[in-house]
C-alpha cells in the first residue's frame, strides 16, 4: 500500500497533501480526508492509510498551507486560521487532482473529516456536487461562518448538498451537541436529503483520534469505523 507527499497548486500556492493509494492497479474510488486542528498529523496520515487499506485512494491537503511555520497563527483556533473561501478552493483543488489522476474513479469520490474537518465535510457537501458520499466524525461550528466577510454558514447551505451523509456523534460531546445534531438531522429531513445519524455511548469530542489517550474511546472507533466503510462500498465502490 504505498503513500506520498504531492504538492499541487491552489489559488496560486503550493499546497502539499498525503496520499495513500490501494495496492495494485485501479482504477480506485477515492476519498478526500479533511485533517483536524492539529493538521495533517500521525492521526490523519493513519486515517488516509485505513482508507487505502479498505480499497479508496484518500488525499489529505494541508489546509493551513497559508500560515507560516513560525506564525503564532498556527496555534490559534482554526476559524481564526481559516476562511471558509479558501477552504473550498483548496478542496476543490484537490478533487480536480483526484478527477486527473488515470488511476482514479473520478466519478467516485467521497469526503471524510474529523473535529473541524467534519464541518468542512458538511461545508463541501454542499459546495461541491462531486462528492456522492460525505462523513463528518463530530464536527463543531456548523452553524458558524468562517473568515471575514463570511455570512453564510455550512448549515445555511444544506440545500446544496446532493450526495449521501453519514454523521457519528459523541453522546458526551459539547460541540456539536446533542441539540446540534437534533438540529442538523431536522434539517437533512425537511430538505428530504439522504442521511443518517449514530450516536456513541460513552463517547465524547475527538473518539477516534488513537493519538489522544485521554479521548480516544476504541469501542466508538470499532462501531464507526465499519460503518464508515460501508457506507463509502454502498455509494462509491
Amino acid at each position: 500500500m504505498p503513500s506520498f507527499w504531492e504538492s499541487i497548486q491552489a489559488d496560486g500556492d503550493k499546497m502539499d497533501m498525503y496520499v495513500s493509494v490501494p495496492g495494485g492497479p485501479g482504477p480506485f474510488p477515492a476519498v478526500v480526508v479533511i485533517h483536524h486542528g492539529s493538521g495533517v498529523d500521525q492521526f490523519t496520515r493513519d486515517m488516509a492509510d485505513k482508507l487505502a487499506g479498505d480499497g479508496f485512494a484518500a488525499a489529505a491537503p494541508d489546509l493551513f498551507h497559508r500560515i507560516p511555520a513560525d506564525s503564532p497563527l498556527r496555534s490559534a483556533p482554526p476559524w481564526e486560521r481559516l476562511h471558509d473561501g479558501q477552504i473550498e478552493v483548496d478542496v476543490n483543488a484537490t478533487v480536480d487532482f483526484l478527477q486527473g489522476h488515470r488511476s482514479i474513479q473520478g466519478e467516485k469520490l467521497g469526503i471524510v473529516g474529523f473535529c473541524m474537518g467534519g464541518r468542512i465535510v458538511w461545508l463541501m457537501a454542499a459546495a461541491n456536487s462531486a462528492f456522492r458520499a460525505s462523513v463528518p466524525y463530530y464536527g463543531g461550528n456548523i452553524m458558524v461562518p468562517w473568515g471575514e466577510g463570511v455570512t453564510t454558514t455550512p448549515f445555511d447551505r444544506s440545500k446544496e448538498i446532493q450526495g449521501a451523509v453519514l454523521f457519528h456523534f459523541g453522546v458526551t460531546d459539547a460541540n456539536p451537541s446533542q441539540d446540534d445534531m437534533r438540529k442538523l438531522d431536522a434539517e437533512l429531513t425537511r430538505l428530504g436529503k439522504d442521511h443518517e445519524f449514530h450516536n456513541y455511548q460513552g463517547a465524547g469530542h475527538s473518539f477516534m483520534d488513537h493519538t489522544n489517550p485521554a479521548d480516544h474511546r476504541p469501542a466508538a472507533v470499532e462501531e464507526s469505523w465499519p460503518r464508515t466503510i460501508a457506507f463509502f462500498n454502498r455509494h462509491l465502490a
